[in-house]
């Protein structure tokens, strides 16, 4: 993953006010962290969404901020668009102890070709698409592979424990929990109406309870 590098310069105009800074091609936005005062900040608006584009939530972005020798690492927390014309409308920037381990969601990309997708009426399902970890926030990566040309059989899963990570990477999500897995069409398609009439006769069965609990008010 390239240095990613963004430059800024600390900004006055606050509230109300900051529509004018978007007129001109500026977004608003803060940096914030463990130990450190909140610092409202300006940044160019169409570098701001290339950087969007290649960063994740935990690509670290050295922000080079006007005026100062200061260049804090930080990670993109929180972005803010206008609902009907996705225009950008706020940023957050978490500053990382870098010196101290944190926890994120990694998303997950899978690699390779899974033989069993071969045969007729299977199909592979995912699971999951991210995983919680710990790390320094230097080692935090873009995404994570998971390799699925394992999958040879029906019913066979690719788990977390399955995942190759390094040293650095502590991972929180429960370990036999089932990444993707590969399944025949035809029994899933049995599974349905099975876990239907599963929830017909749990609700059966609250119908019948609150029709009796209607009848002991009605004998009060």
């Amino acid at each position: 993953m390239e240095k990613l590098e963004l430059e800024v310069s600390k900004r006055d105009v606050t509230g109300k006010k900051v529509r004018f800074l978007r007129r001109e091609g500026k977004t608003p936005a803060k940096i914030y962290g463990p130990g450190i005062d909140s610092m409202p900040v300006l940044v160019e608006t169409k570098t701001m969404e290339q950087i969007l584009g290649k960063a994740g939530e935990t690509d670290l972005i050295t922000l080079k901020l006007h005026g100062s020798k200061s260049h804090p690492k930080v990670l993109i927390r929180e972005v803010q668009r206008k609902p009907i014309t996705d225009e950008l409308l706020h940023i957050d920037f978490y500053q990382a102890d870098l010196t101290q381990s944190i926890r994120v969601d990694v998303p997950l990309i899978f690699t390779g070709e899974a033989p069993i997708a071969k045969r007729k009426n299977v199909s592979i399902i995912t699971m999951l698409d991210t995983i919680n970890i710990e790390a320094l926030p230097d080692h935090l990566p873009h995404d994570i592979e998971v390799d699925i040309s394992v999958l040879e059989e029906v019913d066979q899963a690719v788990q977390v424990k399955d995942i190759k990570l390094g040293p650095e990477l502590t991972v929180h999500t429960d370990p036999e929990q089932m990444v993707i897995r590969a399944v025949e069409a035809r029994a899933r398609a049995e599974e349905a109406p099975a876990e239907e009439a599963e929830e017909e006769a749990v609700a059966g069965e609250g119908e019948a309870a609150a029709e009796a609990e209607e009848a002991k008010e009605s004998e009060e």
